[in-house]
This record gives C-alpha cells, structure tokens and sequence, in this order.
C-alpha cells in the first residue's frame, strides 16, 4: 500500500489503514533495532562493557530529539517513546549480562 500525506486522507478508514502500515513498518525496524541490541550484548559481554551506558543512552536521547524536532514531530514524545525504549532493551541485555561492567 502506498501511504499518503495525511492532509490527503479521506475517511477514517483509510487514515486507520494508512495507520496500520506506518505500524507494521515501525514494528519490522524494531526487530531489526532489537537485533543489533542482542549483538551488542554479545560484544559487551567479550569487552566487558556493563548493560547500562549513561553517557551512549544520554547522547541517543539528544540526537533523537534533534531528529524529532528536524523531521516535523514533538521532541517530548520521540524522547520519551525513546527512553522506554533504551530502558526495555536495556533490561533485556541486563538478563544476558547482569548489571556489572563499565560505562562505554
């Protein structure tokens, strides 16, 4: 399906349609995130790097809201759909890794 501008959307059926799509592309570059988290567990864990990187999540935050905010959507919603994000997969490396290692 090839998706329109909003602005072109008719009835709410085609907007819903239109919203499922956007979903189901956003769900298949999740998994392929959530992939490349699974292998960086695995490098941390040969380079003896901790689960948590204050410094790599605070500077992933910055950069989305610059790329909200560039891209035409609220900072305050990337950031925080972000930060849950981060926190969920930074979880699921914690039970591969535990929670010791430095910061890199």
């Amino acid at each position: 399906m090839t998706r329109k501008a909003p602005r072109d959307v008719e009835t709410m059926a085609e907007l819903r349609a239109q919203i499922d799509a956007i979903d189901g592309a956003l769900l298949a570059l999740l998994a392929e995130r959530q992939g490349h988290v699974d292998r960086a567990a695995e490098l941390k864990r040969a380079e003896g790097i901790g689960a948590a990187a204050p410094g790599r999540v605070a500077e992933v935050l910055a950069r989305v809201r610059e790329r909200a905010a560039a891209a035409g959507m609220d900072a305050d919603i990337a950031q925080a759909m972000w930060r849950a994000m981060i926190e969920g997969f930074i979880a699921r490396e914690e039970r591969v890794l535990g929670k010791d290692g430095t910061d890199a």
